[in-house]
């Protein structure tokens, strides 16, 4: 399928879906709506399959992982090679995200999206792009073909994970330098200041922060991407891993596979895909509240509410992995507490 069927076939979530499951959370024996955002998620996520039923046992965390040309105007503490370095751990499951996945019992699936000089190694999957992104002071980022070709690659990770039983999906992403490119996909696709919606990244000083505000502004500039095309704005000034990410979300709808939405980089990802196609939001579920500047503007212009309020931006998709649990715990009430009728309780009544 190319990318203008895919998005033809995504359909509006199921309402009747929706129904289903909140009658059945009304049934459990407890006030309602008391367990607030983790109801509403399992709501959506009956929305989504279409079905009451919701099942969660298998799950993954993708990891994106692709170098940004723009690390050469210094607005990052580390070189690309870090990418690489990081790669090689995931592959190892040695790094922050494959701890806690490990705990959620989740797989972690690092994929190498276009890391520079990267010659691959034993479970990192190879679809790369390209060797890295261009620097996009100078010029695009990369062509309109491979934005696409990124896409496309996101939604057949999710066709294949859908494929082998996959019932929820993480996503995360490895990038030096992509807290840059996910600010100035923000600025262009939410028409606001690089100022408002740049952070410090890994930590960047007062100079560092600066040159990072130049450089997007100057990326910008030269490349005057359309907010009105999200596929252009991700050749522009985007990067691999983000466009990825953006099918993913796509392949989430069209594979009716809820997908959790990380930080900040993985949210701007997920408001292309929803410019895109604004139904595609029906397959996402916010899982915490970046510390960036921009995450909770990202998250209210797809209106989604995070499960989880910690401060939190260290990528590789663990903040994701983080809600998991939540929504076990969610579905342990959902599917195993009593109801009204079997304790012999007169249920509540929605009172306004």
């Amino acid at each position: 399928m190319d990318l203008h069927e895919i998005l033809n076939r995504i359909t509006p979530p199921d309402e009747s879906g929706r129904m289903a499951a909140r009658a059945r959370w009304n049934a459990c024996a407890k006030p309602l709506g008391s367990l607030g955002l983790l109801e509403s998620a399992v709501e959506d996520i009956a929305a989504l399959t279409g079905s009451a039923e919701a099942d969660l046992g298998e799950r993954a965390v993708l990891v994106l992982c692709a170098d940004n040309g723009v690390v050469r105007q210094g607005v990052t503490q580390t070189g690309s090679e870090v990418t690489a370095a990081v790669a090689r751990q995931l592959a190892l499951g040695r790094t922050s995200v494959c701890r806690m996945a490990a705990v959620a019992h989740c797989r972690v699936v690092p994929v190498d999206m276009g890391i520079a000089g990267f010659e691959g190694c034993d479970g990192v999957l190879n679809r790369r792009v390209g060797n890295g992104t261009a620097d996009f002071t100078e010029e695009p980022a990369m062509t309109r073909e491979q934005a696409e070709q990124a896409i496309l690659t996101g939604v057949e990770l999710v066709r294949d994970e859908a494929a082998r039983g996959t019932r929820l999906l993480a996503t995360g992403e490895m990038g030096i330098g992509n807290t840059t490119t996910a600010s100035a996909v923000a600025s262009v696709l939410l028409s606001r200041s690089v100022e408002d919606v740049t952070g410090r990244g890994a930590g960047l000083s007062d100079e560092a922060l600066e040159r990072k505000i130049r450089t997007i502004r100057r990326g910008v500039s030269t490349n005057r991407p359309s907010a009105w095309d999200a596929v252009d704005v991700l050749a522009k000034v985007g990067g691999f891993d983000l466009a990825g990410l953006c099918g993913v979300f796509l392949g989430g709808a069209l594979y009716r596979v809820p997908v959790l939405i990380d930080g900040f980089p993985s949210a701007v990802a997920a408001l292309c895909a929803q410019r895109l196609c604004p139904d595609a939001v029906k397959a996402m579920l916010a899982s915490h509240l970046s510390a960036e500047p921009a995450g909770a503007m990202v998250l209210k212009a797809l209106g989604k509410r995070p499960l989880i309020a910690a401060d939190m931006r260290l990528g590789e998709g663990t903040g994701a992995v983080a809600a998991m649990p939540l929504l076990d715990m969610a579905l342990a009430v959902y599917n195993e507490a009593y109801t009204f009728e079997e304790g012999g309780i007169e249920p509540y009544t929605p009172q306004c």
